[in-house]
């Protein structure tokens, strides 16, 4: 099992404590978004979890224990961006987290450093020239420190189209998000990165630009060593190349408030998850009801140790 922590929100700035109290006591539960009252309750221990992928715009909260994952392998999918607080309200200065993906780098090792520059937004302020100046910016800091950058271009979720007047989205010129995205993976090459895709539609293989995958079974085998006997993500947009995972997060639970962000939706619902959170609870920000149905879900391994690979 490859565990995914968390496209839904952010739980290693948030709710580090919470994470590492699950991994203490061995399960979690998982609230199903789309029917509320089924909950799956997993295993989460060293024996079935081949892979930890955690998705974070500041890992910094979750630092000081980080020897508490010791025993699991795990990497850092991290969004840098160059915005402003009028997008990115709730996090700390851009130097700040630079430093914080240096320290981890440090830690861990650049291979497992991922770096996120999306999603990438066009508008009077935010324009391809503000992102040209302010990629290469970041990605002189990080040198060294990764030598893998995902980029993608927003897209127009519900939720984001809520925030639309907000963020005064420009519509792109023809050919200017193919130039921008080529220019951009130029940079990322003079600084020793490789540059990808997240679920981007266009095809910009002109630009020396692949689609990647963010739960990459491709790495992970690298990583452990052998091929893992798992399939694709069915239940991830047309396009996404990650592999099969458990994502154990919950919808309207970040506190960053990022303007652009597809999983805050319901305020209502922030401020009444954000009220029942409970560091004791199997669920995140819940707890679980004498209505709820509560299956526990068989996970395992996929590490398959008959095929080893010549790393």
């Amino acid at each position: 099992m490859v565990l995914s922590v968390s496209r839904r929100t952010d739980i290693p700035c948030c709710y580090p404590d919470w994470f590492y109290r699950r991994l203490e006591e061995g399960t979690v539960c998982i609230r199903n978004p789309f029917r509320p009252d089924q909950i799956s309750e997993i295993a989460v221990t060293p024996d079935v979890t081949d892979c930890i992928v955690f998705w974070t715009k500041n890992p910094g909260p979750m630092l000081a224990e980080l020897d508490r994952l010791d025993e699991y392998l795990y990497y850092f999918q991290f969004t840098l961006t160059g915005y402003g607080k009028d997008i990115e309200p709730g996090l700390p200065e851009k130097a700040v987290l630079a430093d914080i993906f240096h320290e981890l780098a440090g830690r861990i090792g650049w291979k497992r450093m991922i770096w996120r520059y999306d999603p990438i937004l066009l508008n009077p302020r935010y324009t391809a020239e503000f992102h040209l100046k302010t990629f290469d910016k970041i990605a002189r800091k990080l040198q060294g420190s990764t030598k893998q950058v995902v980029v993608s271009f927003i897209d127009t979720y519900k939720s984001t189209k809520e925030n639309a007047a907000f963020l005064n989205l420009k519509k792109p010129e023809p050919g200017e998000l193919e130039m921008l995205a080529g220019r951009l993976a130029k940079t990322a090459g003079s600084y020793g990165m490789r540059m990808v895709t997240c679920t981007e539609e266009m095809n910009l293989l002109s630009a020396g630009i692949e689609h990647g995958a963010c739960i990459d079974k491709r790495l992970i085998e690298e990583l452990t060593g052998c091929e893992l006997d798992a399939g694709p993500d069915k239940g991830q947009r047309p396009g996404c190349g990650c592999m099969e995972s458990v994502d154990i997060g919950a919808y309207n639970t970040c506190v960053s408030g990022c303007r652009y962000c597809y999983a805050n939706y319901s305020g209502a619902l922030m401020k009444s998850r954000r009220e029942s959170y409970d560091i004791s609870s199997p669920l995140l920000c819940g707890r679980i009801g004498r209505d709820d149905i509560v299956t526990k879900r068989a996970v395992k391994s996929w590490k398959n140790p008959q095929l080893r690979l010549p790393f």
